[in-house]
């Protein structure tokens, strides 16, 4: 089932849509078919668009009448969206991601940003840091109204899922305006007691001997560990290394991931957001801190046409402010 909801779900959410009187598709369709491909199953519509089950299903076969053709598999279980569902959704998020930009652009003389907004951020950063500033944020803006997806990987660039993505580094897409949230970097780390008992690397070959916790996120090769040494961030050409790990713990969860750097069981490789504060409590050392791991700056990423919505510039500020302070931790 396609992911995200589009704008102003709410406003299709009655189940009240015209019975069987031709007419194709009207306004308050997009918003509810967009809201009920988003849920993924009647009753989380329902929930979603505060009516019960059976309205959400009446509508969905009223619309589906209306238009002449199935647009959800229905089982017992789940559902999922036929190829003319699929083309229904993806013209609706489009025709209401218009109509939201209409919306700020009319509005823009007021300076006040509303709407929908749709964030995707990963599931331990989001979780920890992104989820905070949004109730931040809609405190001081009332007016927009944001959805909150976290995923283990970022979304693809190409669906219009999501007003803004935060992601780890750049995307190598240049349709897309990405922007430079604040800085970040990956280190190595292990707890004291797996030092004492291992001993401490000395080199990047070294890490061969040792148990390296293992994150499966992404389109990073997973095992690989690279690391440089030289005199700029990135290390240069000079001393570049890409070590094999191995170990036997490994999880898509960075959080899960931390825990067992901390229970003793390995050596970690971690963004320094996640585990800033127990590096300074001491919980977690500096493995190899002389070499340079891979940058990790945080980046908010939106398309193009979206650099004019007063609430995703508003939001993107937002963020700016709070995270370019550098609170790691």
């Amino acid at each position: 089932m396609a992911s995200g909801s589009g704008r102003s779900g709410r406003s299709g959410g009655n189940g009240s849509g015209k019975s069987g009187s031709g007419g194709g598709i009207q306004p308050a369709d997009l918003s509810f078919f967009s809201a009920l491909a988003g849920a993924g199953s009647l009753s989380a519509a329902a929930r979603e668009l505060g009516v019960t089950t059976p309205a959400v299903s009446k509508h969905l076969a009223q619309l589906e009448l209306r238009v002449g053709v199935a647009l959800v598999n229905r089982t017992t279980r789940r559902m999922s969206l036929t190829p003319e569902g699929e083309l229904m959704l993806e013209h609706a998020r489009r025709i209401l991601g218009e109509i939201g930009d209409l919306e700020d652009l009319l509005g823009a003389a007021q300076g006040s940003p509303k709407g929908l907004l749709r964030v995707n951020a990963t599931l331990g950063f989001g979780r920890s840091h992104v989820a905070p500033l949004v109730s931040e944020f809609v405190r001081r803006h009332p007016q927009v109204e944001v959805q909150l997806q976290l995923s283990v990987s970022p979304p693809p660039l190409s669906e219009d899922a999501f007003d803004v993505c935060i992601r780890f580094g750049p995307p190598p897409d240049a349709r897309v305006i990405a922007r430079r949230i604040a800085p970040n970097r990956r280190l190595l780390c292990a707890a004291p007691a797996y030092l004492a008992r291992r001993g401490t690397p000395k080199v990047p070959a070294d890490l061969s001997a040792h148990n390296c916790i293992g994150i499966r996120q992404g389109e990073e090769a997973y095992g690989l560990w690279r690391l440089a040494q030289g005199s700029g961030r990135n290390g240069g050409d000079k001393h570049s290394e890409a070590i094999k790990t191995r170990g036997n713990l490994s999880t898509n969860d960075g959080e899960i991931a931390v825990n067992w750097a901390l229970d003793g069981h390995g050596i970690l490789m971690r963004a320094e957001w996640d585990i800033a504060r127990y590096l300074q409590s001491g919980r977690l050392v500096q493995v190899l801190p002389d070499y340079w791991t891979p940058d990790a700056d945080i980046y908010a990423v939106y398309p193009q046409r979206h650099q004019t919505a007063a609430r995703v510039r508003a939001f993107v500020e937002h963020l700016a402010a709070q995270l370019g302070e550098g609170r790691a931790g």
